[in-house]
């Protein structure tokens, strides 16, 4: 894969990418770190990358793997008085939770009022801008901005 192609196809996701890690890991610089890593690891396997028909969910999928891989670290880090008590199936209990955490924000996604479950959903996860956003959804550029925000705010008091 050439330079330019990579640019093209995957660099060119990077705001969208940071907005899905920041809301798996909740924190600016781990999201900035992993999509970092994200990248640094399609560019090394980039040969690889030809055979991919839909870049933007390959890059996704491999970016909410390091994001959960790194969750996962911080568990083992965190210090002994908040660590939870060991589990006997540690690995099970944590895709428990991992299940428990999307299906939570899935539910919550739906729960929200229309415009602004499609304003998020164009903004996040199809990585629209605010203009063509806009000119999909007729709403002006402000009022986005506002369900967007609106939408993002239900999300994290929901899901907390």
């Amino acid at each position: 894969m050439t330079s330019e192609r990579f640019q093209q196809e995957y660099l060119s996701l990077a705001d969208s990418l940071w907005q899905v890690a920041w809301y798996i890991l909740e924190d600016t610089a781990e999201a900035e770190d992993a999509v970092q890593e994200l990248y640094l690891r399609l560019w090394r396997g980039r040969e690889a990358l030809e055979g991919i028909r839909n870049p933007k969910g390959y890059a996704v999928r491999v970016l909410r793997n390091l994001c959960l891989d790194r969750i996962r670290q911080r568990r083992k880090t965190a210090p002994a008085e908040e660590a939870p008590e060991p589990a006997l199936n540690g690995r099970q209990d944590e895709q428990m939770d991992e299940k428990k955490r999307l299906a939570a924000v899935l539910a919550a996604i739906k729960s929200l009022p229309e415009r602004q479950r499609e304003v998020l959903t164009l903004r996040t996860l199809d990585g629209l801008s605010y203009g063509q956003i806009a000119s999909r959804t007729g709403i002006n550029y402000l009022t986005l901005r506002v369900l967007l925000s609106q939408a993002r705010k239900k999300l994290k008091m929901m899901t907390r």
